[in-house]
């Protein structure tokens, strides 16, 4: 609802975006580069956001150097690796080797999401047509004649009202657009939830640890070293949050150890439930990605879960997707609704064959109540086929780094003639 105490703003632009993750900054830039006039909301102060995707896939890479910024980006803070190891039953597991893959960069780059969100903001604004918005809240929808035509906004001092030709929602998997459109996502059920903590290094905690996954008497847990700290990612049953505090922190404590025993030593900074967060595991998808005036993409459409680590990195095709589609139309005011469902033909097929994969390794490996349970340290057929076939491993990277449907930057940097 409006304020009138608050000083208010109207603003006309070809694309909004709501959203400043991955699929909202690249869809940006890449508009702001062929030329378009796009405003990015965002709607917090900054994108320090500590639990959000890490994973910055060989397919993202090589569209930042097709944009020709992927010698700046390997300048930001990350870790590069070439192949990806488990532990199983404290048995050593080779997994995805991507060291074969047909890209420049043939590693999957872990990097926390801010690094990689500023830096695309850094590009963005090397364009005069591209306008970030931080603290800027999309609060309303603006709808003329049956369709989308804006954006009611709160912003940190103001109000705004950004009319535009085309609305982008990208605000992730609780999208407010989605909401304020009436959009209902299609719900696939998975059986886990994921426990976000961070864990501490000091002097004495060990380095080059070769395993990313461990999978111990039916518990699992991913570790991402970030240097002075570690990441990590416990799976639990859906819904098993209370049952673990019923028990007790100390008790959770000891579980994290029994099953990473490098940890320790850190394990006493989790001294409290507060810095436990939960990440609810959802895959869904939206039947119709978009409305008269509005389209949705990334986790707006379509939720991922956390499997292969591969949610930011099909968000971003999506963006060049669009952009591919869109950016000559939008900055040539060509664009029309009948054109919206094309971004949606051109990425379904990927995004329902990726997702079937997904709720595959949950009902097959990433299954609470199917994995090996306690006692049982046997090491189940799947890992040891792929621990030894390296055509095994070479495939799942692929489908891991590169996708189904790789994208590909078609759009060229516009140049306004004198």
């Amino acid at each position: 609802m409006s304020n009138p105490a608050l000083p208010s703003e109207k603003v006309h632009t070809q694309c909004c975006i709501v959203g400043g993750g991955p699929a909202g900054m690249m869809l940006g830039l890449l508009l702001a580069r062929s030329g378009v006039q796009v405003v990015v909301l965002e709607k917090h102060a900054d994108f320090f956001r500590d639990f959000r995707g890490d994973t910055i896939h060989p397919s993202t890479l090589e569209l930042l150097y097709e944009l020709g910024c992927l010698d700046e980006f390997l300048k930001v803070p990350h870790q590069p690796m070439s192949s990806l190891t488990v532990s199983i039953n404290g048995k050593i597991v080779d997994g995805p080797d991507f060291s074969h893959l047909p890209t420049h960069c043939k590693f999957v780059a872990f990097t926390p999401q801010w690094h990689f969100l500023d830096f695309i903001a850094r590009q963005g604004k090397r364009y005069p047509t591209f306008d970030l918005r931080m603290n800027a809240e999309a609060v309303g929808l603006i709808e003329q004649d049956g369709r989308i035509a804006g954006v009611k906004v709160d912003a940190a001092d103001h109000e705004i009202e950004i009319h535009a030709d085309l609305v982008v929602g990208a605000d992730g998997r609780g999208s407010t657009v989605r909401q304020l459109a009436g959009m209902q996502v299609e719900d696939f059920g998975v059986p886990i939830d994921v426990l976000w903590f961070r864990l501490p290094k000091n002097a004495n905690s060990p380095s080059g640890e070769p395993s990313f996954g461990y999978f111990k008497n039916g518990l699992m847990m991913i570790l991402i070293d970030r240097g002075d700290y570690w990441q990590a990612a416990h799976i639990i049953p859906k819904g098993g949050l209370d049952e673990l505090k019923s028990r007790g922190l100390e008790a959770f404590r000891q579980r994290i150890v029994d099953l990473v025993p490098i940890v320790k030593e850190a394990i006493p900074a989790v001294d409290d439930w507060d810095k436990v967060k939960l990440l609810s595991v959802q895959v869904n998808r939206l039947p119709q990605w978009s409305r008269p005036g509005l389209l949705c993409i990334g986790d707006c459409a379509h939720a991922m879960s956390p499997a292969g680590g591969i949610g930011v990195n099909i968000a971003i095709q999506d963006a060049v997707a669009t952009a591919n589609l869109f950016a000559e139309k939008l900055r040539e005011e060509k664009l029309t609704d009948a054109d919206l469902h094309l971004v949606q033909k051109r990425r379904e097929w990927a995004i329902r064959w990726t997702q079937n994969v997904q709720l595959l390794l949950h009902r097959k490996l990433l299954n609470p109540a199917k994995i090996q349970k306690p006692g049982d340290d046997s090491l189940p057929l799947g890992p040891r086929l792929v621990g030894k076939i390296p055509f095994l491993r070479q495939l799942i990277a692929r489908v891991v780094g590169i996708g189904f449907c790789p994208e590909h930057v078609r759009t060229s940097e516009y140049r306004p003639r004198a």
